[in-house]
């Protein structure tokens, strides 16, 4: 049985940092695509970034810059790393898993997600 597991959430204070990890059992994804994806209180789920086989990664405008995942195959592990966090960056963010190599930004395109972690940024 695959699964997702997140972890690393938790409350900071404007301006600080957190790193989440998903950690993947049940299937190696080294030769597939992986994302984190966010959603906040009455509002969609959207993308955050993703990360292809070759490590090749993908922001969403609103965190490029700030936010940096990355993979550890070897750990069957995804990261991301988040700075200079806003309030407006307060969600559960969702790991996700695409089978394939291709990256995309479309929620309904990955095949596998993580139950969740709570990042909550106060002003």
């Amino acid at each position: 049985q695959v699964q997702l597991v997140e972890s690393g959430g938790g409350l900071v204070q404007a301006g600080g940092s957190l790193r989440l990890s998903c950690a993947a059992s049940g299937r190696t994804f080294s030769s597939d695509a992986m994302g984190w994806f966010r959603q906040a209180p009455g509002k969609e789920r959207e993308f955050v970034a993703a990360i292809n086989w070759s490590s090749t990664t993908y922001y969403a405008d609103s965190v490029k810059g700030r936010f940096t995942i990355s993979r550890d195959n070897a750990k069957n592990t995804v990261y991301l790393q988040m700075n200079s966090l806003k309030p407006e960056d307060t969600a559960v963010y969702f790991c996700a898993a695409r089978l394939g190599i291709g990256v995309t930004m479309i929620t309904n395109a990955y095949n596998y997600w993580g139950q969740g972690t709570q990042v909550t940024v106060s002003s």
